[in-house]
């Protein structure tokens, strides 16, 4: 069983929480440190970036901290190195990476080096699921999970390219645009219908995911997990307390707090 499939699992029907990070960010030691902080906050999946220069779905909280792992000298082989540290630490936390073709093309056994370091999953965020399968072939040759995104305006017909192709979530964004802060989710239940009629795995929401009230209108639209990123990497660039943010995020998540 995959870690993914574990993880939904455990959980039995309460909503995941994930946290996203950029590896690297400010330096390789911090980053290293805030994954830690972000499984003991309680986040039960973990999501990370791998710094590139032109990060084309992120908005300018996580271009920053991209930008500030690059100025370190952050490289694709020392992301790989903190992600085997953090899963020598934490065998059972699903880890995925959301990055870009550039990054996957320009290393030669990209999916051998991500699977030997502990990654459970995969989206590269900007190929498109008609373009997809032959990345998500190569990932499940090496043992990692290929996830795709899915969003309201998404055919019917690519939904179902998806059901396809998707392993270990879908991703879901809440709303159109760049990852970021700035506006609310758009959560729409008939998405999550849409998916399930095309045999695609859990559907997972992110994108504007920065509040409990944010978590728990996904989780009444129907969403088996939640994504926060861009809330979690700003506090961690002011110093703020990382845990207790997550701990605070992963207790809306319960079912009895969704009840409220």
């Amino acid at each position: 069983m995959s870690r993914y499939a574990a993880m939904f699992e455990r959980l039995n029907g309460e909503c995941a929480f994930g946290a996203f990070l950029m590896l690297g960010d400010p330096d390789p030691l911090a980053s290293a440190a805030l994954l830690n902080a972000v499984v003991e906050g309680g986040a039960d999946m973990v999501e990370v970036g791998i710094p590139f220069s032109d990060p084309v779905a992120d908005g300018p909280v996580i271009q920053a901290a991209a930008g500030r792992a690059l100025a370190a000298g952050v490289t694709v082989s020392d992301c790989f190195d903190l992600i085997a540290e953090f899963r020598a630490r934490n065998g059972e936390v699903p880890v995925g990476i959301l990055t870009y073709a550039n990054i996957v093309m320009a290393r030669p056994g990209f999916m051998r080096d991500a699977a030997d370091a502990g990654v459970d999953s995969l989206l590269i965020a900007d190929v498109p699921a008609l373009e997809a399968e032959p990345y998500a072939n190569a990932m499940q040759q090496s043992g990692v999970e290929p996830v795709l995104i899915a969003a309201a305006n998404t055919p019917q017909k690519t939904l179902e390219r998806i059901g396809k192709i998707s392993k270990a979530y879908t991703y879901c964004v809440s709303r159109a645009g760049i990852t970021g802060t700035h506006a609310g989710g758009q959560f729409d239940p008939g998405l999550v219908g849409r998916l399930a009629e095309s045999g695609a795995p859990p559907p997972v929401f992110g994108f504007g995911i920065s509040s409990p009230e944010h978590v728990r209108a996904a989780i009444g639209a129907g969403a088996k997990g939640v994504i926060c990123g861009s809330a979690i990497v700003d506090l961690a660039s002011r110093g703020g307390n990382v845990a207790a943010f997550v701990r605070t995020m992963k207790d809306s998540t319960r079912n009895d707090s969704v009840r409220q």
